[in-house]
């Protein structure tokens, strides 16, 4: 999985690479079809509490998951996203088997009134 780290205005220490990259990867363990992760992180106003902003947009086949999160600092805003993302991945995960055993229950109360025509 290609991930990607942008940060506006500023220049991201390596411990806060890491721990974005490590973060990241756990979701794409879980998911073998995730294409790539874009993350932004930016800083809404320097004076003010709660001013760290993470950004991330998960692409996959067909969709793109994204979360947008504001806390003291990054890794705890980083942190609130992946939750955000992870929580859309179980929906998405949740609608998907819904609809395939939507599918498979009309397949087979099609055949059923098949067989009973017969």
């Amino acid at each position: 999985m290609n991930i990607t780290i942008n940060a506006v205005k500023f220049k991201p220490d390596g411990k806060l690479e890491q721990f974005v990259h490590e973060r990241v990867k756990k979701i794409g363990k879980n998911l073998n079809n995730v294409i790539g992760c874009d993350v932004t992180l930016k800083v809404d106003k320097p004076e003010a509490d709660n001013n760290k902003i993470t950004e991330i947009q998960m692409h996959l086949p067909g969709h793109t998951m994204f979360s947008s999160k504001q806390a003291g600092t990054f890794e705890e805003s980083t942190s609130l996203a992946i939750d955000a993302i992870k929580a859309q991945i179980e929906k998405l995960k949740k609608a998907k088997s819904n609809t395939s055993r939507s599918e498979m229950s009309n397949y087979l109360n099609d055949e059923d009134d098949r067989l009973q025509e017969e």
